[in-house]
């Protein structure tokens, strides 16, 4: 059998130790490669976010102030160059100062008077108070507010979920539920500032251990990340909820709607 020039001049493939060690080598530049990633990526994307943060503060507030004024016109002129952060600063001195004149007899009447003003204004009055309620509710130091991460079975029985505690329930929706009812907000994955506002039974509620800044990293991972268990070893043998009975307890939720049902058309009629 004749051999043709093309297979004459194929090189034989490594085999044995030869390949092994090739495989080996990829394998090896492989995992130093994806360590390389995980550890630059997160402080890359983080410090790309923050540069961008500023640039936009920068670029909104810096040609507001007076060139004869503004500091990045005198230092661009002496040392040649941008120094970014300087619409940052003026933000914070702002706000501070800001809320300096607004703690005063004159300041609070100024804000008070504008206050009136715009509750005059029958849309932007329903948006200012809004928007002051929730940001009261936030920044207000005693506020706890975002301070619990519970388990809620949802969307049904037997099926767990991760919520946050806002605050107890007050008004006319507690007023109308027999039960003590709590404030829950469930994100969604992997945006935590879209979910759901739900009034759930206090007695319903599994209060977990784990900090609000580990639930939301845990949502925004879709479960990626999962905090540590720092409860006592005895604890962590002792399952708090259990999904036994889940179904059972799904049919007797519905049996019980179903009953509110009729005798709610009962009395209509």
């Amino acid at each position: 059998m004749t051999v043709s020039p093309e297979d004459s001049t194929q090189k034989p493939r490594p085999t044995g130790r030869a390949g092994g060690r090739r495989r080996r080598l990829i394998t090896r530049l492989r995992n130093y490669f994806l360590t390389g990633l995980v550890v630059t990526a997160p402080v890359g994307i983080t410090l790309a976010l923050a540069f961008w943060v500023i640039d936009w503060i920068d670029s909104k507030v810096v040609p507001l102030i007076p060139a004869p004024y503004n500091p990045d016109t005198l230092l661009q002129d002496r040392l040649g160059f941008h120094i970014p952060g300087i619409g940052l600063v003026v933000v914070f001195i702002g706000l501070t100062l800001i809320g300096f004149l607004a703690a005063g007899l004159v300041g609070r009447l100024v804000v008070r008077t504008g206050e009136n003003l715009l509750n005059r204004m029958p849309v932007i009055r329903s948006v200012y108070g809004a928007l002051k309620q929730i940001f009261e509710t936030v920044l207000r130091s005693s506020s706890q507010s975002f301070r619990e991460v519970v388990l809620i079975e949802y969307p049904r029985r037997g099926i767990w979920a991760i919520g946050f505690i806002t605050s107890s329930t007050v008004g006319e929706v507690q007023n109308t539920i027999a039960d003590e009812v709590a404030n829950v907000f469930l994100p969604t994955t992997p945006n935590p500032t879209s979910g759901f506002l739900l009034f759930v039974p206090r007695k319903h509620l599994v209060v977990l251990d784990m900090t609000v800044e580990e639930g939301i990293k845990m949502v925004v991972s879709a479960g990626i990340v999962t905090p540590p268990d720092r409860r006592p070893s005895e604890l962590r043998q002792i399952p708090l909820v259990s999904s036994d009975g889940a179904l059972e307890r799904e049919e007797s939720d519905k049996n019980w709607r179903m009953r509110s049902k009729v005798v709610s058309q009962s009395e209509d009629s």
